[in-house]
């Protein structure tokens, strides 16, 4: 297996009505992110898990976590290290990478950083962070 390969990160920000994934690189290239509903995040993993060879899992360790790792564990088809991260602040960290990402045009651009909220879930970048803190924890 080539280091392209073998470096593939699922981050994963599980939620009782929806989901943020993401897929990158250990450079942080990012190949993949979407929220998804919940219902679906199980078909959208394993997919994932398959089309961009998948090393390790990333995700958060709030709310849901408990239950869903003992679903990945037993849902997924291949066998995947599942590592928890802290996900505390996220959502406030991810609200402003989701600015960096897509920078605000016409008047949000006038609107204080700390008043504009994203457009749609950020579940997904939420999922980007949680595999650069686990970077960011064996560095």
């Amino acid at each position: 297996m080539n280091q392209e390969t073998s470096s593939m990160i699922l981050g994963f920000d599980p939620g009782r009505d929806k989901c943020g994934v993401a897929v990158t690189d250990k450079k942080g290239n990012i190949y993949y992110h979407e929220v998804i509903e919940s219902s679906q995040a199980i078909l959208t993993l394993n997919n994932l898990i398959q089309q961009f060879s998948i090393n390790w899992l990333v995700m958060g360790n709030q709310t849901t976590s408990k239950q869903w790792k003992k679903r990945l564990e037993n849902e997924l088809l291949m066998s995947v290290p599942i590592i928890l991260i802290d996900e505390r602040n996220s959502t406030l960290e991810a609200r402003d990478r989701y600015w960096q990402m897509y920078p605000p045009q016409g008047l949000m651009r006038l609107l204080p950083a700390g008043m504009r909220n994203p457009p749609r879930p950020i579940d997904d970048i939420v999922a980007i962070l949680l595999i650069e803190r686990y970077f960011n924890s064996i560095k």
